[in-house]
């Protein structure tokens, strides 16, 4: 009676030690290999290889491109990689996006030698960057001056000059998309104001972009100005996935009609 009893015990604590192991295994296995979902920059050694007619699209940018506000977590760039998979194209897609990243922020991120050989290879780029410069987390809302605009407004051009310079410095054929800013805050008190702000914010980006034959302004301004709060986030900043789908729409159909190239 006494040996079954040791024998039971000693069965049950290898199984319990057993169960801790599989535990601890299941714990670290993040730390070890990386918690899965989160998107990092594959290597040039651990790169799949592209199909050559594959079209390599490489997206830069802010929470907009990164999906911030879509359910599905696609955002525009998700969905416009889905409609040109839908006419038929092979598709190639890194995404870059990073939360909150302002234009300067941006600029510094392009420094990086795999990030600059991967918009090398690219025959797409897609970019969403200047919400956070202009916005200021809303701040701006309480401060809609000319002074403090013009201030936002040149740093932001400064850095978006630096930004295209640096894809050309790597690259000179691919067609590079900014989706402009559209207002979130137009039904607040200052929101009519501000809404002459953003205008003439995408007006003279798009100036800017229109000394690069292959670099095209995107509206996006129009696509939420009657309707804004059907197509924005709870947090009323970001779009929701309808807003992101009419992004997508308007982008893929550019990059369809130019052949994808």
């Amino acid at each position: 009676m006494h040996s079954k009893k040791v024998r039971f015990i000693t069965a049950f604590a290898a199984l319990a030690c057993l169960l801790w192991l599989f535990g601890l295994g299941w714990t670290l296995k993040d730390y070890l290999i990386g918690a899965s979902g989160t998107a990092s920059l594959p290597s040039e050694a651990e790169e799949p290889a592209i199909p050559t007619s594959a079209l390599k699209i490489v997206a830069l940018g802010d929470s907009l491109t990164r999906g911030t506000g879509d359910i599905e977590g696609k955002g525009y760039v998700g969905y416009v990689s889905d409609r040109l998979k839908e006419a038929g194209k092979e598709i190639s897609l890194i995404n870059l996006g990073i939360k909150g990243l302002t234009s300067p922020q941006l600029a510094e991120q392009m420094k990086g030698k795999e990030i600059l050989r991967q918009l090398g290879q690219a025959d797409v780029i897609l970019m969403t960057i200047g919400g956070n410069d202009l916005f200021l987390g809303g701040q701006t809302l309480s401060d809609v001056s000319e002074a403090s605009i013009e201030g936002l407004e040149d740093s932001y051009l400064a850095s978006l000059k630096t930004i295209i310079a640096n894809i050309r410095a790597v690259n000179t054929e691919a067609t590079v998309y900014l989706l402009g800013l559209y207002n979130p805050f137009s039904e607040f008190e200052n929101g009519e104001l501000l809404s002459d702000v953003v205008r003439g914010w995408n007006f003279k980006a798009a100036e800017l972009l229109a000394q690069d034959a292959n670099t095209v302004f995107v509206p996006t301004y129009d696509l939420f100005q009657l309707k804004i709060n059907d197509y924005l986030f709870t947090d009323h900043f970001h779009p929701n996935e309808k807003g992101y789908r009419l992004m997508a729409e308007r982008v893929a159909a550019l990059i369809a009609g130019e052949g994808g190239q």
